[in-house]
């Protein structure tokens, strides 16, 4: 498995245009790879001039020591692969570290073919890259351990691996040396290496386990390093088992609000809520119960749902005991159900009432809701009453969502209060919609004029655009562009709110989460305020009420890189994902700048003085005491405290530009929103999606209007995006003010270009 995480001494180099943008390929001095390198046949080995007979024997032996290790990445599907060796049957697996990935959920794959989920992280070093996983299995082929510290240079010795998911294959080399690599001890190997492998063990003639393949030299072919064995026995005698709740961090639901039961796979991403795996019991039920307690009746609960495969079911529950005893509300085969559950079989499962409906859609989202009266039930989907039930079987209880069979099903928008006011559009507003976008024409621009009508609306006219789009195929495209017109519009709305004031009076956070909402819609903003707000409420109640400054910075530092495990990204550096506030806090990772946000508004609301610190290509921060020197500190590495030589060497890593003591100088709260908007644009302008581009440029600029470049960008990006109004509008600007990094020629070129545009349209 490659592996694209720096080491210490290197860092990420900046791509775009300003002042250390984050989103980047790595610098990779070496890549991790795992060896088995050399594929000899399918059966895994052939004869080569180096390998003695007896290897045969020895790797008959030991391939069933050998497994297959996964990581899930940051949007659920498979981005790791490596592998691991049983050194215990009682299902203890020795690997690297980086094979695990960090906070992702882990699986193994025996040589039999079972498959395990890693129920905790016995142990791990992280200097030495070596992890210890445990699985719920027995009776497993261990193999035993050499003793690394009595090899001698020109031995013999054999690697087993899955190089490209070519599983158990086998290469032989000697041990070249021993080298102190990257200030850790490693066995250098004479052997060819690929990539597809790290975790592998590298054995001696006699079977045992002596190191695991680690590296793989950038310079040479034949040249490999592993982790000497004895480093992983410390290891053994000293166990520290993370149970994979507490590993996990992508995607896990928070505890405070969510209680998954046990069957399927529950998970958050963008506000969302996801669901998939087979469940257990009758229907392979998946239940996910809110912790909210529900008011007295009456009182309504909702939530929007889509799903896979049309067949398929999921949607509310109520009344649930925590166990097999609920109700359940949900489409089904197209129909409508509302079933009332007593237990785990078929006996106890009974389908109340079900029904069809024109207001349930067949793709898409639906909105369902149940209204619980004492007396009765009553069940909308889409603000339509489909069903009205009698029913006394149970009176009382949680309320949350649920899944059936193989169904893989998102939600979003859940809510329980006494009434629950509808959502979908009133046929006034459907009307007045078709009137004022019959207009349009497919291809041009969106008339200002009907951004303008549309604006007051809010959801519900971003809900009717919607609609209407479905309803009118050929003209979806276009009523999707007006509806993120609105949104747009809503968004610099907010964000001129936000940041019309004076700097030090900046909401850092809520900016921060109005970036995040220009891309998701669906992003609640005061929910997140609120989490933080938890966060505050948690370390405060650790503390002492006397405890000192320096007492309340080192709780905030324990609580979120020790108990709740914020870390930076490796893995996924480059994903939007880490730009995003709101993100960052569902899956506790991120870029060093947005989890220096979190830092810092944490650190303000506990009385702490901490501010932010723009190292070019790595963002920190300081702790300014009221008296004493303060410190700096990597909250991209979990709090580690950085030197002034340590901040100068980080910037030699990640940038060419030399050292400047302005560096140190706190960023103001307009320059942060600036530096996390210039990352989004980089990493757009990589995807080469010009409508993200153009949408952080149109922040940018109302951050600093007079920005010649940016108007420049937005010029550019507008005539892409046949905005051609704009586009001249920002051009005739650039000519009137003539900016001394911009050539007349170059904006003159630009003016043609948007002239001939024009003309082609007309």
């Amino acid at each position: 498995m490659v592996d694209q995480t720096p080491s210490p001494q290197t860092g990420d180099a900046a791509i775009g245009y300003d002042d250390g943008e984050e989103i980047a390929p790595m610098k990779v001095w070496y890549s991790l790879f795992a060896v088995t390198v050399f594929v000899f046949s399918a059966a895994g080995f052939a004869e080569s001039p180096m390998t003695p007979p007896q290897v045969q024997d020895l790797v008959a032996r030991a391939k069933p020591s050998v497994v297959v290790i996964t990581f899930t990445g940051r949007d659920g599907d498979r981005q790791g692969l490596g592998s691991g060796v049983i050194i215990d049957g009682q299902g203890l697996i020795a690997t690297n570290l980086h094979v695990i990935g960090e906070a992702r959920p882990i699986r193994v794959q025996l040589a039999d073919g079972r498959s395990f989920d890693v129920v905790s992280v016995e142990a791990m070093e992280r200097h030495h890259d070596l992890a210890l996983l445990r699985i719920d299995a027995r009776d497993l082929p261990a193999l035993p351990l050499g003793d690394s510290d009595s090899l001698r240079e020109g031995e013999p010795v054999v690697a087993i691996g899955n190089p490209l998911g070519l599983e158990r294959s086998v290469v032989s080399g000697v041990l070249s040396g021993k080298r102190e690599v990257e200030g850790r001890p490693m066995l250098q190997l004479a052997m060819p290496i690929e990539r597809g492998n790290s975790g592998g063990p590298l054995l001696d003639l006699q079977g045992r386990v002596i190191g695991l393949i680690t590296l793989k030299s950038a310079k040479t072919e034949n040249l490999g390093f592993a982790a000497p064995i004895n480093q992983l026995k410390p290891l053994l005698t000293r166990p520290n088992p993370i149970p994979m709740e507490k590993w996990l961090t992508i995607g896990v639901l928070d505890p405070a609000e969510w209680t998954p039961l046990p069957g399927g796979r529950w998970r958050q991403r963008a506000g969302r809520i996801l669901a998939d795996g087979r469940g257990t019991g009758l229907g392979a039920r998946a239940l996910c119960l809110s912790t909210t307690s529900p008011p007295e009746p009456p009182f309504e609960v909702a939530v929007d749902v889509r799903f896979t495969p049309w067949e398929g079911a999921a949607g509310l529950v109520f009344h649930a005991d925590g166990g097999d005893r609920h109700y359940g509300f949900y489409p089904s085969h197209g129909e409508l159900r509302l079933s009332r559950f007593e237990g785990p079989d078929v006996y106890a499962w009974t389908v109340l009432q079900q029904v069809r409906s024109p207001s349930l859609r067949k793709e898409g989202w639906n909105s369902l809701k149940v209204r619980i009266e004492r007396e009765r039930i009553l069940c909308y989907v889409n603000d339509q009453l489909v069903i009205e039930s009698n029913d006394r079987g149970w009176t009382s209880g949680r309320v949350g969502l649920c899944k059936f069979r193989q169904t893989e099903a998102e939600f979003r928008r859940f809510r329980v209060a006494a009434e629950i006011p509808p959502r979908e559009p009133s046929s006034e507003l459907m009307e007045r919609v078709a009137e004022v976008t019959q207009p349009l024409k497919v291809g041009r621009p969106i008339p200002p004029a009907v951004v303008e009508t549309l604006l007051p609306e809010g959801a519900a006219g971003l809900e009717a655009l919607e609609r209407e789009a479905v309803r009118l195929e050929q003209r979806a495209a276009q009523l999707r562009r007006l509806a993120l017109a609105v949104h747009d519009r809503r968004v610099r709305a907010e964000w001129t709110r936000v940041t019309d004031a004076p700097d030090e009076q900046i909401d850092l956070v809520r900016g921060a989460l109005v970036i995040a909402w220009a891309d998701n819609p669906d992003l609640d903003i005061d929910a997140y305020m609120q989490e933080i707000d938890r966060i505050v409420r948690r370390v405060r109640q650790k503390l002492a009420p006397e405890a000192s400054e320096l007492e309340r910075l080192h709780a905030l530092k324990h609580d979120l890189f020790e108990e709740q495990g914020f870390h930076g990204s490796r893995h996924d550096y480059g994903h939007r994902s880490n730009s995003y506030l709101n993100e960052v806090l569902d899956d506790r990772e991120g870029l060093p700048i947005t989890l220096s946000v979190l830092f810092m508004e944490v650190a303000r609301k506990l009385n702490v003085p901490v501010v932010g610190i723009g190292l070019p290509g790595h963002f920190v921060v300081r702790y300014y005491p009221t008296s004493g020197p303060g410190a700096m500190f990597d909250v991209f590495d979990r709090g580690k405290e950085l030197s002034i030589e340590a901040a100068k060497a980080k910037v030699a890593a990640n940038t060419d530009l030399p050292w400047d003591d302005k560096y140190l100088e706190p960023a103001s709260r307009r320059a942060i929103l600036s530096r996390m908007l210039r990352n989004l644009f980089a990493e757009a302008r990589q995807a080469e999606e010009p409508d993200r581009m153009l949408r952080y440029i149109e922040l940018l600029l109302i951050l600093q209007p007079d920005s010649a470049l940016d108007r420049f960008y937005r010029s550019v990006l507008c005539l892409q995006t046949g905005q051609l109004e704009q586009a001249r509008a920002d051009a005739e600007w650039l000519l009137q003010h003539q900016p001394p990094e911009l050539s007349r020629e170059t904006i003159e070129d630009l003016a043609r270009e948007i002239s001939r545009a024009g003309q082609q349209a007309n």
